[in-house]
């Protein structure tokens, strides 16, 4: 790696303090399971002056439930998350979700917050300065998508945004988005749904350079509800999604009266799959109707050469995080 400065922040006010003054690119650094794998490729076209360590800020690590639902500090991991008793009661599909992120030594160091806001995971993009020189895809400045002419086996099955096909690597991402969460920084209130924006050059999501992750909020529905997470990969523990998916769903009398599903590993962003939450308002939860929705969720896929295994691999993970849900 190149030398920076790394800084311990000893509050919110001050790390953000340090951001806006740096005088070179600066990023924060929570469990850093990302960011230093992007710093000892030397992936940044920018490479950072200072680093900014939040381990330091005390609150941020912390789980409660108010009566408006689940707050989650930005630097819980995700060990935490999965292994709490009452986000695994109320609040399983989160619970699974972070259950399957990578590794137990990963989810130990990992925090909520860095999973909402890694960076993709494409092959070209990630490719190593070290070995052979930066590749420079489109989103480090290139002209093209390099995976479209080239290896797109586990790419966008539903097009691409501003040329590139790479997709979000989040397993927390849909259940959050399942969950209808809130995202709190330190400069306003972000509804979950536009939270990640894929077309903003090579980061994720819609966060300024100064602006830092503080807290999560889930909330918990009045009706009756059941929320579920599944993931497909090629092993249980470690992989990345080829496909993952979450649900959610409030009911009254026997009938679906709201759903929100959400796959991912399929696009750039975490995908919502409108169409087949629409199709099962006002119907009961089954075979027939998690059929259909699976359907649904796939009709506008656009599959590549390579990738077109992942269109049935969508609609089946659909179909069975439904069954997971009925009641």
């Amino acid at each position: 790696m190149k030398s920076f400065k790394h800084i311990d922040a000893a509050s919110v006010e001050e790390a953000v303090s340090l951001l806006q003054e740096s005088e070179g690119p600066a990023y924060v650094i929570a469990g850093g399971s990302d960011l230093l794998g992007c710093l000892k490729d030397n992936l940044w076209m920018e490479y950072p002056k200072a680093i900014v360590n939040l381990k330091t800020i005390p609150g941020l690590d912390t789980i409660s439930v108010d009566e408006d639902g689940l707050h989650i500090g930005a630097l819980v991991t995700l060990t935490k998350i999965a292994e709490s008793e009452t986000v695994k009661e109320f609040w399983p599909g989160l619970a699974e979700a972070a259950r399957r992120t990578a590794s137990p030594l990963l989810r130990n160091i990992g925090t909520i917050a860095g999973n909402i806001c890694q960076e993709n995971r494409c092959w070209y993009y990630r490719y190593p300065d070290k070995i052979g020189g930066r590749i420079d895809c489109v989103r480090k400045g290139g002209k093209r998508c390099l995976a479209v002419p080239g290896d797109h086996r586990y790419h966008s099955i539903f097009g691409a945004v501003n040329k590139c096909i790479a997709v979000n690597p989040s397993d927390t991402a849909p259940a959050l988005i399942a969950l209808d969460a809130t995202i709190k920084t330190t400069k306003r209130t972000i509804p979950i749904d536009e939270f990640f924006s894929a077309g903003m050059g090579a980061q994720s999501t819609t966060l300024d350079r100064d602006e830092i992750v503080t807290e999560i909020l889930v909330p918990r529905p009045a009706q009756e509800w059941t929320n579920a997470f599944r993931k497909i990969a090629f092993r249980k523990s470690i992989d990345f999604a080829l496909v993952n998916c979450a649900a959610a769903l409030t009911f009254a009398d026997g009938k679906v009266t709201s759903a929100r599903i959400c796959l991912n590993g399929v696009h750039n962003n975490p995908r919502r799959c409108v169409e087949s939450e629409a199709a099962l308002i006002g119907k009961p939860l089954n075979e027939a109707t998690a059929q259909e929705a699976g359907e649904l969720a796939v009709a506008e896929a656009k599959p590549l050469l390579q990738n077109g295994f992942k269109v049935p691999m969508a609609k089946t993970i659909v179909i069975d995080t439904l069954m997971d849900c009925v009641k």
